[in-house]
């Protein structure tokens, strides 16, 4: 086991190892501040009118082959304005290609009792599945277990709305929302999802599962937006947080959280070419994940994917995990205030490639920068470029280095590629300036 080593000796070694963010990135080829609206451009100029708006060329692997341009070129008979769960369930069903504005807050009329069936309860549950009353070696079963599922499908036959191809949604101003449904971009392609605020889709049945984990965990089922399957998807300037249901609210059953939530973002499934930007993620614990298990499948040689421009305020962990993907992970401003409740930042899983560059990351005095990084059976990264800052003090930091010098095995170096679909990689000082005023809902036009 390696010897502990004091932050101010990491932080020596991180200077030393780590070269300038000019140094490691090259010239600038676009403004910080300006970012926000270079990205609201299309090839052909900019658009006034945020539906008609694409991916900028070459922003990210969504940017890979014909780009994405989602509903773009819809004609006017393919334009709609919602503003209800049921104008929403009806204009994704409609042709594409299509555009979709959300105005104003969009939620479902329902109850968690509306869903309840087959004589479910929580209490009941609570009895039957107890670990001094069932056990810890295998999952829930029986009669309680079903009424679970059922009511868990009521649920989702409500709240999960389909996102087919072709399909542009975005907000109007600066308070559009979709309160406690989960979009699913399944199997579709060319998909946009812009300037929406995404709050609390919460499960009214998580299922107890005492094999996960040493002390098992409570799942739920449902993000605010799960990726699964498909291909170029552009997620760009939303803000997502649980609303006025956080899970930190939670109780404790059988020495567990009792946690509601799911991802925000999911990204699984043999997903590819998406790129994620200019999001504000915030005060959520499982954040986003990329790859669906460790199992070889329809994730390898996929699960490309583009994380940059994004505020990770005080969220717990998957930030993002990754399993398998090609990742690039650059210029996002994480914020981490409370060492309590951090769990990691970068997981690094299974087969990943997580390339990670000039991203700034502001941690509480009690949070230990050798946290930065999650060891989920992974075994080499890139990281060059980032920055680290404690109390006042912004100073280089080599995150593997940081991580290698507490935890066996060491990580590699070496991720084995280098991302080449990206637009300027902007200086990882300028990043929390740009990033804190300019992601999320609200800054598109």
């Amino acid at each position: 086991m390696k010897r502990a080593v004091a932050l101010t000796a990491l932080l020596s070694l991180a200077i030393l190892a780590t070269p300038p963010a000019s140094a490691a990135t090259g010239s600038r080829t676009t403004a910080g501040p300006a970012s926000p609206a270079t990205g609201s451009a299309s090839p052909s100029g900019r658009h006034t009118d945020p539906g008609r708006q694409v991916l900028p060329a070459n922003d990210g692997w969504a940017a890979e082959g014909s780009g994405t341009t989602g509903g773009s070129a819809a004609p006017a008979s393919n334009v709609h304005t919602v503003s209800t769960r049921t104008q929403l369930a009806t204009a994704l069903a409609a042709p594409s290609p299509k555009i979709i504005y959300v105005k104003g807050t969009i939620g479902t009329d329902k109850t968690c009792a509306d869903y309840t069936t087959g004589g479910y309860t929580l209490q009941a549950y609570l009895a039957a599945y107890d670990p001094a009353v069932w056990g810890r070696t295998t999952e829930p079963s029986g009669p309680l277990e079903d009424a679970r599922a059922a009511s868990a499908a009521k649920q989702t036959a409500n709240i999960k709305l389909k996102v087919g191809s072709n399909t542009t949604i975005v907000g109007l101003g600066k308070n559009a929302r979709i309160r406690g449904v989960n979009l699913h971009v399944d199997k579709a392609d060319n998909v946009i999802v812009r300037n929406i605020g995404f709050e609390d889709t919460a499960d009214c049945f998580p299922q107890w599962d005492p094999t996960d984990g040493a002390e098992g965990n409570w799942n739920s089922l449902y993000d605010n937006i799960s990726v699964t399957g498909s291909t170029h998807v552009w997620v760009d300037h939303n803000t997502f947080t649980d609303g006025d249901n956080p899970d930190s609210s939670q109780p404790l059953y059988f020495g567990r959280p009792y946690q509601v939530h799911d991802g925000q973002l999911d990204i699984t499934n043999g997903a590819n070419y998406v790129t994620a930007s200019w999001n504000r993620f915030a005060g959520h614990d499982k954040t986003m994940l990329i790859g669906s298990t460790n199992t070889p499948g329809a994730d390898v040689g996929k699960l490309k994917v583009t994380v940059h421009h994004n505020h990770f305020d005080d969220v717990l962990q998957r930030l993002p995990r990754v399993r398998f993907g090609q990742v690039h992970v650059y210029n996002n401003y994480y914020e981490v205030p409370d060492a309590s409740t951090f769990v990691y930042a970068l997981g690094v899983g299974v087969q990943s490639q997580i390339f990670a560059e000039n991203n700034f990351f502001r941690l509480g005095r009690a949070v230990d920068p050798a946290k930065l990084l999650y060891n989920w059976a992974g075994t080499t990264l890139t990281a060059r470029g980032n920055v680290l800052r404690v109390g006042g003090r912004v100073t280089p930091i080599d995150l593997i280095a940081v991580y290698n010098a507490v935890n066996d095995p060491d990580f590699g170096t070496d991720a084995g590629w280098t991302p080449t679909l990206h637009t300027g990689v902007d200086p990882a000082e300028s990043v929390r300036l740009s990033v804190s005023r300019h992601a999320g809902v609200g800054e598109i036009s």
